[in-house]
């Protein structure tokens, strides 16, 4: 007979209870209160078990509060009684009582209360804080948490790595100290505080491209599969310690670094270059395992964040070369500042770029050197939220808190960081707990504004210092091993200064090597025309026509396109239709993909184009299903992508640039929904677009199409602002045009690609004109030709006119129409279709047939706006009169009525005899 524990029958206790259930009024008392107090104690045991399981999901939601993260140890944390057990009513008496551990990594299933806290205080409350409650799927947390728990969030390093780390840390301390004391009050934005950076960045760069693993306690289970090996890393960063990570990380000869310091030769750099903290280097690495990995650090500005979309850019190009459709093989690295990175909106617009079609880069890893000032403004006055990182939270990617002076947790999280990014192709984030030595560069006093900050700081040993004697102390390396990697470092800087005080070692950067080695720029470069016809056959025209007007079987485009686009397409390939502007741009980009070149068009709502004229892309009415006629002209075509951007112009604009950067042979296209909404991207044509090419030899055929054109519309809605553009024309740097026809644009698209030479182009792009019934061409002058810079008029005979106006862009059509209404048949009207560049020269030998006829300038835009100032300065010999609106402002009137009264009066101005 089988008993219970009480030694009763337990047949008998399992018929009882099934009466005690059914009806507890017909069961002995006795039996009822045996049934409650089990019951009781059931559901004590399982209300303690929940709040064990409460406690480790507390930890993993919480722990980086309470985690030791400062190593100035001012930084707030959250009390520990907030993560003790007694927080969820599990006193002494529990602590060795065992517990079923759910799904704790590292735990055989079942633990004693005091081995699980143990095991969650070292994982998430020692030098490593980890955020995961944000991320959505299980399956990643899962993945960390396993990974996090089963090690304590440490790796057991060799005494061989180690040393290394050792070496590295001397590397970056003694190359900051010895700058410091050669070039005295010299500019270098020390990393001094933040050195844990370069082991940093040395072990993820080792893990990344599948070095063997430093031996670990309790391994977790392998990872499956080794995956596509990583082949390139691009980094980008600002200019605080970026000098250390050229040296020390990408390998650039510290003797340029100190003949750049020297800087005696100026006139080689006469009004260009950059300073030696915002250069970019790049070269072939070789792992001790004999792989090779690219190392690049991208060029950037003082605009720090600025940098990251155009190096994400990049990385998509080095990407598509490969034909890595799995975004592997090229790694994005972005090291960031805590102030910029918490400050800057620019970071949230790169973020959000990460899953989006058209622009991720199979994840990138952040590294965020938290300083924990920035400039002189501390972090209570710098951002709302606890963390720099917090805005990262608007992705699914785990955020690693890291005290920079713990190497064992900053290998550790490097180690994790780079198979996160192989297994999920995510995005991860370190933020890397420091301090800043000295001010923002060597000559600022930091106490001034911080002085208890800066109290902490001089009392600080340096993490190099630390670091020695936890390894002396724990037997792992001696003193003498020190002061021998020490003694090493320092001689080799003192020879490469010596080597750099003999000159020859500061050489300009030079980018036409590899993939740029076929191409040119320079001055000269953008006026020449004969490399490269861009007319196309008129038969292979019409093909192409024909092939973009055409759907696949079963596909059903909305009606009204295809009775208003399809079958107009047609009629043009037929000929009994003229080319609009549509047609002439999708011809462009139709001969170049036949021909092999690739194209990418980017921009808010670029496949319909927002004035509805370009579709791109066609949608099956009944099933949702997309169609791109460009992608499908041949199987042997080049590849074809256009996609409607994010709303955003900066970081997308950004890395279209970058872009073009890695991929020179293909047509980059950026399409603002508005010309005047380029405004939100100032700092990319400033400090990148007009001026990489003098800065730091970079080229670029990166285009631009701002729609542009006054329509009243309003302020917003009228002007590219094409006075900026031409403000910063120099030296070649780009071009400006605004264009009239459809042949024109068709010929301006081949232009930028079929030449040798790569100049940014800027087209001030047509509204109105897109459906202009006289903005019309033939495919006659697709066939023929090539770009003209200045259109003049042959409609008038030049010997009688007595006025010529100058004008470019769309005034040109309400001019003609009134000259044609009026019957004025003594004025000219002469196009400039490119502003810049445009010599005296070129100018002159177009306006010689008409003799001294009176010259006029006549623009839409208000007079201190638009190509006026421009052309007077650079044409000071050419005596222009000048038909504008009133200088304003604002760019526009907001009335259309007062938009028609404005126009209406600059055409009769124009026509006046």
């Amino acid at each position: 007979m089988e008993t219970n524990e009480f030694g009763i029958n337990q047949a008998l206790v399992e018929e009882m209870h099934e009466r005690w259930q059914q009806d507890p009024s017909g069961v002995d008392a006795s039996w009822c209160q045996f049934f409650a107090r089990r019951e009781q104690d059931r559901l004590a045991d399982v209300a303690l078990q929940d709040r064990v399981h409460r406690l480790i999901a507390a930890y993993r939601e919480r722990g980086h509060l309470r985690a030791d993260l400062d190593p100035l140890a001012l930084a707030p944390r959250l009390s520990a009684e907030d993560l003790a057990p007694a927080a969820f009513s599990l006193g002494p008496e529990h602590l060795d009582t065992r517990f079923a551990c759910g799904d704790l990594g590292g735990a055989s299933g079942h633990a004693t209360l005091r081995e699980i806290v143990a095991r969650l205080r070292a994982t998430y409350c020692r030098t490593v804080g980890v955020e995961l409650a944000h991320i959505e799927e299980p399956a990643i947390r899962a993945w960390l948490q396993e990974r996090m728990e089963a090690t304590e969030n440490r790796v057991d390093l060799t005494r061989e790595d180690e040393l290394r780390v050792l070496r590295k840390l001397t590397e970056a301390e003694l190359f900051e100290q010895f700058i410091h004391t050669k070039f005295l009050g010299a500019k270098r934005f020390s990393l001094e505080g933040s050195e844990s950076l370069i082991p940093l960045i040395d072990l993820l760069i080792e893990e990344a491209v599948g070095l063997p693993q430093p031996v670990r306690r309790d391994a977790p289970p392998q990872d499956g599969g080794d995956g596509e090996p990583i082949e390139e890393i691009v980094i980008a960063m600002a200019h605080r310690g970026r000098l250390n990570v050229l040296a020390n990380t990408v390998g650039k000869d510290v003797r340029e670094i100190f003949a750049e310091f020297e800087d005696q030769d100026p006139e080689a750099y006469r009004g260009g270059g950059d300073v030696k903290y915002h250069l970019g280097y790049s070269i072939d690495r070789v792992t001790p395992t004999g792989r090779t990995v690219h190392l690049s650090l991208a060029f950037n500005p003082s605009h720090l964040e600025w940098g990251n979309p155009v190096a994400l850019g990049r990385v998509r190009a080095k990407q598509d070369r490969r034909g890595d459709a799995d975004r592997r093989r090229v790694l994005p690295l972005l090291i960031h500042g805590d102030a910029a990175f918490a400050g800057q909106g620019l970071t949230a617009e790169t973020l959000n770029l990460s899953r989006l079609a058209g622009y991720g880069t199979g994840g990138t890893i952040h590294v965020v050197v938290n300083n924990q000032i920035g400039f002189t403004t501390v972090p209570t006055d710098a951002r709302s939220t606890r963390y720099a990182t917090d805005v990262c939270r608007m992705l699914d990617i785990p955020i690693f808190h890291v005290n920079g002076e713990d190497p064992r947790a900053v290998a550790w999280v490097a180690r994790l960081a780079a198979r996160f990014r192989q297994e999920f192709s995510r995005d991860i984030v370190i933020d890397l707990w420091c301090y800043r030595k000295y001010g923002h560069n060597e000559a600022d006093e930091p106490a001034f504004t911080a002085p208890l900050l800066y109290d902490a700081i001089a009392k600080k040993p340096s993490v190099r210092a630390i670091y020695v004697q936890r390894l002396v102390e724990a037997g792992r390396v001696t003193a003498d091993d020190a002061a021998r990697i020490e003694g090493e470092v320092r001689a080799a800087l003192e020879g490469a200064l010596a080597d750099a005080k003999k000159g020859g070692h500061r050489r300009p950067p030079s980018a036409m090597v590899g993939l740029w080695s076929r191409y040119r720029g320079g001055r000269g470069a953008a006026t020449h025309e004969a490399a490269g016809p861009t007319a196309v056959p008129e038969e292979t025209l019409r093909a192409l026509l024909h092939r973009l007007a055409r759907v696949p079987e079963g596909f059903h485009p909305h009606p009204k396109l295809e009775r208003m686009f399809l079958e107009r397409r047609r009629e043009m390939a037929a000929g009994t239709r003229p080319l609009d502007w549509a047609a002439g741009e999708a011809l462009g980009f139709a001969t170049l993909l036949a021909e092999g070149t690739p194209v990418r068009v980017s921009g808010q709502d670029s496949r319909r184009g927002t004035f509805s004229h370009r579709h791109a892309a066609l949608a099956d009415v009944g099933t949702g299903a997309s169609w791109v006629p460009l992608a499908d002209l041949s199987p042997g075509q080049a590849r074809f992508e256009i996609w409607d951007s994010p709303l955003s112009e900066a970081a997308v604009l950004g890395f279209d640039y970058g872009y073009s950067l890695d991929y020179p042979e293909a047509l980059v296209v950026w399409e603002a929904q508005f010309g005047d909404f380029v405004n939100a991207a100032q700092v990319v044509i400033d400090q990148f677009i007009s001026s990489a090419e003098d800065k730091w030899n970079r080229l670029s055929g990166v285009v631009l199409l701002l729609p542009h054109g006054f329509e009243g519309q309003g302020p917003e809605h009228s002007s590219a602002r094409l006075e900026r553009f031409l403000q910063l024309c120099a030296e070649e740097n780009m071009q400006v045009v605004n264009l009239t026809t459809p042949a024109q644009v068709f010929h301006a698209l081949r232009r930028q690609v079929v030449r040798p030479y790569r100049k940014p182009l800027i087209v001030m792009s047509p509204k109105s004109l897109l459906r202009h019934p006289t903005a019309t061409s033939t495919l006659g002058e697709l066939a023929t030709g090539s770009f003209a810079r200045i259109i003049g008029d042959g409609s008038v005979d030049a010997a009688c006119a007595r006025r010529v106006l100058l004008c470019s862009g769309k005034i040109y059509y309400e001019l003609e129409a009134a000259r044609r209404e009026r019957h004025v048949e003594d004025v000219a009207i002469v196009r400039l279709e490119q502003l810049y560049p445009l010599t005296p020269a070129e100018l002159g030998e177009a306006l010689k047939p008409y003799g001294k006829a009176h010259l006029v300038w006549v623009q839409e835009e208000p007079w201190n706006m638009g190509a006026w100032f421009f052309l007077r300065a650079r044409f000071p010999d050419l005596p222009l009169e000048c038909i504008a609106r009133q200088g304003s402002a604002s760019p526009a009137t907001g009335s259309a009525a007062a938009h028609k009264l404005e126009q209406r009066e600059l055409v009769d101005r124009a026509l006046a005899s």
